[in-house]
């Protein structure tokens, strides 16, 4: 037979405290606001005090013979700096050039931070995919172990290759005479 709208047990009381609860969506765009707002003003005085931190490049004094609209038309420092990285001809620069040692050192951070991205992400997927077939099929798990652990070593291997490419650009540099 069907029961009734009564039940023989009774249902356990409310114990959920209603302070405790979540707070309503009402609330959630003003704090969102306050806390973007809260973000932006630390980003904001985090800047301004890094900006005090370096010092000003020496700016050279107009010539007594040239008047200030003629100084300011010379080209700004920005666009000259950006001329200079454009420019090709910045790795055959003299011998007291900064910029081969600069773009060397940059150079060896994507070495090795692609060979150490790469690599993880492939030891990952493939463990994933070794766990997903011992689980599908325990009776290889020997050959899965055997065959995954000779991938992870020929992952890892192209991991140093990009250390020693970072290393030899940073310390056994081919550019620098």
């Amino acid at each position: 037979h069907r029961c009734s709208g009564s039940s023989r047990f009774p249902s356990p009381p409310d114990t959920h405290p209603r302070h405790l609860s979540i707070q309503s969506p009402r609330m959630a765009a003003p704090r969102s606001l306050v806390m973007t707002g809260a973000v932006l003003s630390a980003g904001t005085m985090l800047l301004v005090s890094l900006s005090s931190a370096f010092v000003a490049a020496p700016q050279r004094a107009p010539a007594s013979g040239t008047s200030a609209a003629q100084a300011a038309g010379e080209l700004p420092t920005a666009a000259l700096s950006a001329a200079a990285l454009v420019t090709p001809t910045v790795a055959h620069a003299d011998e007291g050039s900064v910029w081969i040692p600069a773009l060397s050192a940059v150079g060896a951070g994507f070495a090795i931070g692609l060979a150490a991205i790469g690599s993880g992400v492939g030891q990952g997927i493939a463990s994933g995919r070794c766990i997903d077939g011992i689980s599908r099929q325990p009776e290889v798990a020997d050959d899965l172990r055997g065959v995954l652990l000779l991938s992870l070593a020929f992952m890892e291997s192209l991991t140093i290759y990009g250390l020693v490419i970072a290393l030899v650009l940073l310390f056994a540099n081919p550019l620098i005479k």
